[in-house]
């Protein structure tokens, strides 16, 4: 098969977003002492978890608004501990996102990956992260100009997997389902989603998941392997 157009998924593909958030975490968690409400680092993290990926379903399902995923998810764990500071809440959260897109590590190979498929195909970022956080996040590790365009669920207000959100990305960069790619470590959001729509996939196998409701078209566990694939 020949593919003109890839289409990156950016949080965890490209951006080594679980690191990048637990580093920015640990840095408000001393800022902020929450030594005095917390067991440990550990404990509020989990707790920030547990609540965060409750909330991204019931956002993506349009329960919550993206206001209220913020507010909740910063929230949360002080109300579980029996401190409900939502001005505390909030000002960790600002911070938070302030620092955040700042971060700069990539996941293994990225760089690379990208120096060498730029001049070969026409890279775009197709993401369900927030506009005013990813592009700052690719520019601060240096990978915003590998890409022709970002398209981001906050445009159109519909996430991945949903079929709009591939018809939109094909559009705003005029390429056709037939000759692209979805690359992307999320099994629901990534593979799930461009295989509804007819479109070919990477997963990005950065979890060992062993198995699948169907075989996606292909399987990596090292973003190098494109360079075999492609």
């Amino acid at each position: 098969m020949q593919y003109k157009n890839l289409f990156f998924d950016l949080d965890d593909t490209l951006w080594a977003f679980s690191y990048n958030a637990r580093d920015t975490f640990e840095e408000m968690y001393r800022k902020y002492e929450y030594d005095r409400y917390f067991r440990s680092f550990q404990h509020f993290y989990e707790l920030y978890e547990r609540r965060n990926v409750e909330l991204w379903a019931e956002y993506a399902d349009g329960k919550v608004t993206k206001d209220e995923l913020n507010r909740q998810r910063f929230l949360y764990p002080l109300e579980a501990v029996g401190e409900g500071d939502a001005a505390l809440a909030k000002a960790f959260s600002e911070d938070f996102f302030a620092v955040i897109p700042t971060k700069s590590r990539l996941m293994p190979h990225a760089r690379e990956v990208l120096e060498y498929l730029a001049p070969k195909y026409n890279l775009y970022i197709l993401s369900n992260g927030f506009q005013e956080l990813q592009c700052h996040k690719m520019r601060s590790a240096g990978i915003d100009r590998y890409f022709k365009k970002v398209v981001l669920s906050d445009d159109i207000g519909v996430l991945k997997p949903w079929p709009e959100i591939f018809h939109f990305a094909m559009s705003a960069t005029q390429s056709e389902l037939r000759d692209s790619l979805m690359i992307g470590d999320s099994w629901d959001n990534d593979i799930t989603g461009a295989r509804g729509v007819g479109m070919h996939q990477v997963y990005y196998n950065v979890t060992g998941r062993a198995e699948f409701p169907f075989k996606p078209t292909y399987q990596i566990t090292d973003l190098k392997e494109l360079l075999q694939l492609l």
